[in-house]
This record gives structure tokens, sequence and C-alpha cells, in this order.
């Protein structure tokens, strides 16, 4: 478990920062002690916003993050959802305990995405990472895991960016 009491606030975000130096701020956070993947990251939001500068930025993010720094899964497809977390959480070298088998079929016959963002949120939380969800267009499931210490700042930068987000364990 981490001791965030010694945590130095080092994140300020000023409200007049451009919407590109946000994203590079929200890249950093969701890349903990991964420069390089928030660069190569950022690197693709600019693309990404070269072609479709209308869309909305954490369309952009969602695209240039998906099943490397982040999520998205349909609603109806929990094995992915698993699958995504797993990955994710093993860039840390975490495992998360599902509480049973998800490779066994019967795993989700009485499973929901709630109850599995939930399971996945306190295991993580056990190590010092927050899972967060953020509302999509449709029905589909999104999100990233940041350090727990760097949870005020995703919130003000989530807010700044015009993201709907939460931690994994209000899903629903």
């Amino acid at each position: 478990m981490r001791d965030d009491d010694d945590f130095e606030d080092d994140h300020d975000f000023d409200e007049d920062d451009s919407v590109e130096a946000k994203v590079w701020q929200l890249l950093l956070l969701i890349n903990p002690g991964d420069e390089e993947t928030a660069l190569q990251q950022f690197g693709e939001y600019r693309e990404a916003f070269a072609e479709d500068g209308d869309a909305e930025p954490v369309a952009l993010i969602a695209r240039v993050i998906d099943w490397r720094s982040g999520f998205m899964v349909a609603e109806d497809d929990l094995r992915s959802l698993v699958q995504a977390l797993d990955e994710l959480a093993a860039r840390w070298n975490l495992s998360i305990d599902w509480g049973g088998d998800p490779d066994d079929d019967d795993y989700f016959d009485d499973a929901d995405a709630g109850s599995l963002l939930g399971i996945a949120y306190d295991r993580l939380a056990e190590s010092g990472y927050t899972l967060w969800t953020w509302e999509t267009d449709d029905d589909s499931y999104a999100g990233w895991i940041t350090l727990t210490r760097d949870s005020e700042p995703m919130r003000e930068l989530a807010a700044a960016l015009h993201i709907n987000l939460r931690p994994g364990s209000d899903f629903g």
C-alpha cells in the first residue's frame, strides 16, 4: 500500500491551459512512470485532432489509448472487459483476483459490468491504483487506471476536459 501522506501535489492546472496541455497531463496520469508511452499517445492525439478537430477530446483520447492505457468495450462483452482490465493491470505486474475463473464460461452467467468493475476497483486499490470509468456516447464501457495519489488531479483534468468521470466502484 502506498503512503500518500507525503505526496506533494505538483499538479497545478491553470484554467487558461490549452486543451492540448490538459490532454498531455491526462496522458501522463494514465501512464504513470511511462512518459515514453504518453509521448507516443500524445503524438497520435495530435494527428487525430488534425484529422477530426471537431471531435470531443475524450473521443480522440479513447482512440489513441485503447487497450494500451485504457479500455472501451461493448456493453455485452464482459469477457473483453475482464481481458482489457487484466492487460492494463499487467502493465504494473498486477493481477486482478476476479473471485472465480473468467476463462470458465459459467463465470459470466451471474456477472454484470458493475460487479466486475467493482471487483477490479477494489483489487487495484489494494496496490495503490484507481480504476476510473467515463461516460460514453454509446452503451460501451470505457476507462483507465491511475495511481490513487493522482485522484484529485485526475478529477480536475476530467472536469476541465468535460469528461464525465467516476471511480470504477461507482459504475452503474
